[in-house]
Parts: structure tokens; sequence; C-alpha cells
């Protein structure tokens, strides 16, 4: 369903680490914006019920019942935007701007 490169699942890993967010899962959503496009965001959560609960690469993963569909077959990726500026970004066949690849919110 969701596909994490090494990349991104090292900085997750690193962030948990340094946040102290270890035992907490990487919680993954989207919304759609007044114009259509899709709006990524995520963060640590320890509340899972009725969630999809995946483990990727060793990172667990939990995505609201709602997002499964939208979310299905998404690549999460860690990459230098720019020299220095490292981001994470969304790469989804399911955007409606597919192959745009769109920096996550923090």
């Amino acid at each position: 369903m969701i596909h994490l490169t090494e990349e991104a699942a090292n900085q997750i890993r690193q962030a948990a680490a340094s946040g102290g967010m270890g035992d907490l899962a990487l919680r993954l959503a989207v919304r759609k914006t007044p114009e259509g496009l899709l709006d990524y965001g995520m963060g640590f959560d320890d509340s899972t019920t009725s969630d999809l609960q995946l483990e990727i690469r060793g990172i667990k993963i939990v995505i609201a019942p709602q997002f499964t569909e939208i979310l299905q077959d998404l690549m999460l990726d860690y990459v230098e935007i720019e020299p220095g500026n490292f981001r994470f970004i969304f790469q989804n066949p399911n955007d409606p701007q597919h192959g745009a690849k769109t920096p996550a919110k923090k």
C-alpha cells in the first residue's frame, strides 16, 4: 500500500529518536484543498484505534480509514530539494498533479 524509501525511513527514525517519540507510530494524512489539490501531513501519534496499521522498513505507520484509498501506492521519500535543504516528499499516483513531488507539511 504505502512505500518508504530507505532515506525516508532513516530520517523518520532519526526524528523519532531526537524528539523522544521512538515508540509512536507515524501518522499519514491528506486533505483536498478547495482547488482540488492534495495537501499531505504527517506526525507521530499514539492514537491508533480503528486505523489501518502498517509496518514498513521497521517504521510503524497509521492511516485513518478515510485516507486509505487516496494514499494507495503512495511513495514517501526524503530528498535534497536544493543544496542543504532536505524535505520529505509525497509521490502519489492518485494525486491530480501526479508526477509533481509535493513537500510534506509539518
